[in-house]
């Protein structure tokens, strides 16, 4: 039994995410939870009073700053930072670890702790663990941290090792210095951004006498791509049975995303700092009241909040403080973002606790990225700037709000016409009922196969990784299929780059892309599907691979990537079904496809429309395919027969009269028109 009682109230299906209570020697802590942070024991621009109101449970206070200023005799006299400070709640104090980091200049590291200059007087301190616990045992909090090195998370190997090898020597000699104190104690996970430092660190430190663990040492120089990662990969080496704090993150789209690999704790110094600058989240997006198009409004900073600013004050008053540089306008805001916070994490465990944290989260995901630049109404002035490129791709941004990849070389576009994520999902993963073939059923149970070829920017991967964890977020482990994702590529730099701009393509804020760029492997923390990459040429690659259930066929068209969309390619491929139901979905309805695919053996039906595109096309490589499908498509009949006889472009081009005959009789004599 640890000094929390930690305990979990719910996990969600298809996710890490949890929601979970535990007690401090002050109050019931429930998770996930958002520590304002209270530096020098006061929350910037917040009273006590105010921060209660809001819903605040747990403070957090830097063992350092305090060290420095009142320092530990003041506490001890007084009896606490909850006396001192007034507040009924708990507290979480920061070793001095990270502040330690951010002064290179003005510090030296040894192995007995970090000598320092301080910034009020001048004097030298050697902070060890045993000062550290020694602070924090006077100050009374919580819950302590353990005294860790910090450093970039971009650092490289060797650094990266010692610095967690003396986070750990620390980390015992923390432990030990704590004797039978009754505050809580959590470790920290360190290892900068390699993945076999930081299970070794999470393995070390799980097997110490912690209440708690702590992933530090993100949000230090890393992408936003590898903190979600990280974060993922560390919760996967953490014990279920304590609580995980995610040092210092962060943003709401960031406290989502770690609370969906499985993190409960979190603080962050950006709801007061970005009101300082006049920046606050609403359920509207992020807004920047310096912006004069609030000049005249007389709505409320956010009218879904209840905060005290929300309540009083308008918009128009609210820029007017903002420009006007008055103080009241950093309290009002840093009011209303933590206000904010708490209230998205109380959203999320609502969600959590009713089995829709998967729905909830894939909805706030696209929400909490949303800013008033995006408002029609006097946009903010932009610079126009070169796109992204990488190699021969770019990123081309869309009037309707949306973007994508684009081929420089043949100027083809991944995706152009909708939204990419939209249009994946109703072309592929829609139209082969993926949700419903990832279900067992009586005497089908086996391992479902899907071949992505031509994985570009990820789109359709993505779409079905997607519709697999909603699937088992809504059925459970115990009524799902496994399912294998195949993708085919030969160049990398269209998801490369897509990852860089993850802002702007939503649906790659998951770590699954990042490892298959990485890796090129993936598996789901529930062990049902596992995405491979297969990097290279496809029809060199192709039949080395299990034979697919479905097909996702997605190159760039004839023109681009002619040697996929021959009758050659699609007879392999109709070849390499062997005995197995086939079907295969792309976006062109291109004469000249249709007839490769039937010269192959496949038999052809009209696809969904899409866009403009007033049909797609489906294949399937037996008879009863159509028939055995939930929606029955149409397949080619005499009509469209007829209308190629009167083509005068049913043939390629260059081909002998021999061969012309030869493709007359075989489409004439296909069985899929004999049959009609």
């Amino acid at each position: 039994m640890t000094r929390l009682n930690f305990t979990i109230d719910k996990s969600a299906h298809g996710s890490r995410a949890r929601a979970a209570r535990f007690t401090t020697l002050h109050s019931e802590v429930i998770t996930p939870v958002f520590m304002p942070v209270g530096t020098r024991a006061t929350v910037k621009g917040m009273t006590v009073e105010s921060l209660v109101e809001n819903g605040s449970q747990v403070l957090l206070a830097n063992t350092y700053h305090l060290l420095l200023r009142p320092g530990p005799e003041v506490f001890k006299k007084i009896g606490g930072i909850h006396r001192f400070m007034n507040w009924k709640g708990s507290v979480l104090t920061d070793s001095g670890g990270f502040q330690i980091f951010s002064l290179p200049h003005s510090r030296e590291m040894t192995e007995d702790g970090a000598r320092f200059t301080s910034y009020v007087d001048g004097k030298t301190f050697m902070l060890t663990p045993e000062l550290s616990i020694e602070m924090q045992k006077a100050i009374g909090s919580d819950i302590m941290m353990v005294l860790d090195q910090c450093i970039n998370s971009t650092s490289g190997y060797d650094e990266a090792k010692a610095a967690m090898e003396l986070t750990h020597r620390w980390a015992l000699r923390s432990l030990a210095a704590r004797g039978d104190s009754k505050q809580a104690m959590f470790g920290i996970v360190q290892g900068a951004c390699h993945p076999e430092l930081r299970q070794q660190s999470a393995e070390f430190l799980r097997a110490q006498p912690f209440d708690g663990l702590a992933i530090g040492g993100l949000a230090v120089g890393e992408t936003h791509s590898e903190r979600y990662d990280f974060t993922e990969l560390v919760t996967g080496y953490l014990p279920e049975n304590l609580p995980r704090y995610l040092m210092g993150v962060g943003t709401p789209i960031d406290i989502l995303e770690a609370v969906h690999r499985g993190v409960d704790m979190f603080d962050c110094i950006i709801p007061s700092q970005l009101a300082h600058r006049g920046v606050v989240f609403t359920s509207h997006g992020k807004l920047q009241f310096r912006r004069t198009v609030y000049r005249f409004s007389e709505e409320p900073i956010d009218a879904e909040c209840d905060c005290y600013a929300c309540k009083n004050y308008s918009r128009a008053y609210v820029h007017h403080l903002v420009k006007a540089e008055e103080p009241l306008a950093w309290r009002l805001l840093t009011c209303h973002n933590i206000r904010f916070y708490h209230q998205l994490m109380a959203r999320i465990r609502d969600a959590i606790m009713h089995d829709r944290f998967v729905e909830f989260y894939e909805k706030m995901r696209h929400e909490l990225v949303r800013h008033d630049g995006d408002n029609p109404q006097n946009p903010p002035k932009r610079r126009t700037a070169n796109p992204p490129t990488l190699g021969d791709y770019e990123i081309v941004k869309f009037a309707q709000g949306f973007s994508s990849i684009r081929q420089r070389s043949s100027g083809e576009i991944m995706h152009s016409v909708n939204k990419p994520a939209e249009e994946a999902e109703k072309l592929y993963v829609e139209q082969s009922h993926l949700a419903e073939r990832l279900l067992k059923t009586p005497g089908n149970d086996s391992e479902l196969i899907v071949w992505d070829v031509g994985l570009g920017a990820a789109t359709n991967a993505m779409a079905a990784v997607h519709c697999f964890e909603k699937t088992l977020a809504e059925h459970g482990s115990e009524k799902m299929r496994s399912m294998r994702l195949i993708s085919f590529e030969c160049d990398l730099d269209p998801l490369t780059l897509a990852c860089r701009d993850n802002a702007n393509f939503h649906y790659l804020r998951h770590g699954a892309p990042h490892h298959i760029l990485r890796s090129g492997q993936w598996q789901h923390h529930s062990k049902l599907l596992l995405w491979e990459l297969i990097k290279g040429d496809f029809l060199e690659l192709f039949d080395k691979s299990p034979a697919p259930d479905l097909i996702y066929y997605d190159p760039f068209s004839a023109k681009t990537d002619s040697a996929l969309w021959t009758s050659e390619a699609f007879t392999r491929l109709f070849k390499s079904c062997g005995g197995r139901s086939v079907e295969l979905y792309t976006y062109s309805a291109a004469t000249a496809v249709r007839v490769a695919m039937l010269r192959a053996g496949f038999f052809v039906a009209e696809g969904m429309a899409t866009g403009p595109k007033s049909a797609t096309t489906v294949a399937f490589n037996q008879a009863s395919g159509a028939g055995e499908h939930p929606e029955k498509p149409n397949l080619l009949d005499e009509r469209w027969l007829e209308r190629w006889r009167r083509s005068g472009s049913r043939f390629p081009p260059d081909i002998s009269q021999h061969e012309k005959d030869q493709i007359t009789q075989v489409i004439e004599q296909h069985p899929q028109f004999k049959t009609a």
